[in-house]
């Protein structure tokens, strides 16, 4: 079954409508948010000097932001596209006085602020506009139906008359119907100008001061997470490689070199010599195979997640109940951290929760994926910086993700982890 677009005429008429919409509703609200912002923002500076203005402006302000996200809701059929919600400055402390100042040093609420109070200006113009032009419209093309009913006396004059087009009836209706058309013909550039002056406008004012600066900031975030969890991935397996595979290949090159001397006077003891040897290099083959599985495991670019995790839980020296949702393959990258994610999570499992057991549980939902790893153990885990999970949270963050912990003492901890797909 095909679907086809739907004709032009009708994508015109359902633009002009939600334009009109659009201006028609603005304008009541200008008339509002003017009156409501202006008393809000004089009263409370007003009154600021004694203190009692501060929490009045914060109201205001959060009024003021309030108007601004039903704009942004508002705004999405006219431009097409939504506009995205800013982030908001939040208090960093807990106390009054700081969830009432934090608004009021926060450059987009007094945007919004600024949009409130003077977006009546573009609303009027707009209104005027529409309301003109949908008038001229209707009104000229039905103008043979209510002609009728315009009361003349005998001394009036139409405007056909003063043009010295003669003053027939049948004149004067033509006239009215060709300005009829020419206000139909004009209607939807005009229209949606009007709603595109009002929408521009809202766009400039809420669209956002430190949307740009927070993209920035982000991405730096993101980057310096990114070589923060590398350096810690490096230093880590420069100390396991150091603490296991070369302490064991020291000694292996020392055994190999008493056996050379032990050939020629002991070769009982040369073999055993060797074999020991033998065994050394299959036990740092396993270490090796370990530390690998840690970068990048075979069954995870072969087999995919859900297999790998399998394996992974199958390792682990507590028992874990494994809750993978079936699913087609991700990005390698989103492989590999939600890899990581877990594997990291079960050793820090293994070596400091005295966990009775562990459940992993992975969902997709709304373009992200989200790993939850809880177990039974003592709790006290933490994401702060000196702790095994910083590291952790480097590596979520580098790839765009977010992770929390909820670990209270004795109760056990949970540790959730969003990726985007």
């Amino acid at each position: 079954m095909t679907t086809t677009a739907p004709p032009l005429a009708a994508s015109l008429l359902g633009r002009l409508g939600r334009d009109t919409q659009y201006v028609l509703l603005g304008f009541p609200l200008g008339l509002i948010t003017l009156v409501l912002g202006m008393t809000g923002f004089f009263l409370g500076l007003g009154t600021a000097i004694i203190w009692i203005g501060l929490p009045i402006l914060m109201g205001t302000l959060m009024l003021s932001r309030g108007f601004a996200t039903i704009e942004r809701s508002r705004i999405k059929p006219v431009l097409d596209r939504g506009l995205p919600h800013p982030r908001y400055k939040r208090a960093t402390a807990a106390g009054f006085w700081r969830r009432v100042l934090t608004p009021i040093t926060d450059g987009q609420s007094w945007l919004d602020l600024l949009h409130t109070v003077f977006r009546w200006i573009p609303s009027t113009v707009a209104f005027v506009l529409v309301i003109t032009w949908w008038a001229g419209t209707i009104g000229g093309l039905t103008f043979p139906l209510w002609d009728w009913s315009i009361p003349r006396g005998p001394g009036d004059t139409d405007l056909p008359e003063l043009l010295g087009l003669g003053d027939a009836t049948s004149t004067r209706i033509l006239f009215n119907m060709a300005l009829g058309v020419f206000f139909a013909l004009t209607l939807y550039p005009i229209v949606r100008g009007a709603a595109l002056l009002e929408a521009q406008f809202a766009r400039a004012l809420l669209g956002g001061v430190n949307q740009l600066r927070e993209q920035v900031a982000e991405a730096q975030a993101q980057t310096a997470a990114a070589v923060s969890a590398e350096a810690i991935a490096l230093r880590r397996l420069e100390r396991d490689i150091h603490d296991g595979p070369q302490q064991r290949l020291v000694r292996l090159a020392m055994d190999l070199g008493r056996a050379e001397q032990q050939f020629t006077s002991d070769p009982d003891a040369a073999r055993a010599t060797v074999a020991e040897a033998l065994a050394q290099t299959r036990e740092t083959l396993d270490e090796l195979r370990a530390l690998s599985r840690g970068i990048a495991p075979p069954i995870l670019v072969d087999r995919g997640l859900q297999a790998a995790l399998t394996a992974l839980a199958g390792r682990c020296p507590i028992p874990v109940d494994l809750d993978v949702s079936p699913s087609p393959r991700l990005t390698p990258a989103v492989e590999s951290t939600a890899y990581f994610v877990v594997a990291e999570a079960l050793t820090n499992i293994a070596k400091h929760s005295h966990a009775n057991e562990c459940r992993i549980h992975l969902h997709r939902h709304e373009g992200s994926l989200f790993i939850t790893v809880a177990d039974d153990g003592v709790g006290g885990a933490s994401l702060a910086k000196g702790h095994g999970l910083a590291g952790l949270d480097d590596r979520v963050r580098a790839s765009g993700g977010i992770l929390t912990v909820e670990s209270t003492e004795g109760t056990g901890t949970t540790l959730t982890a969003a990726l985007p797909l």
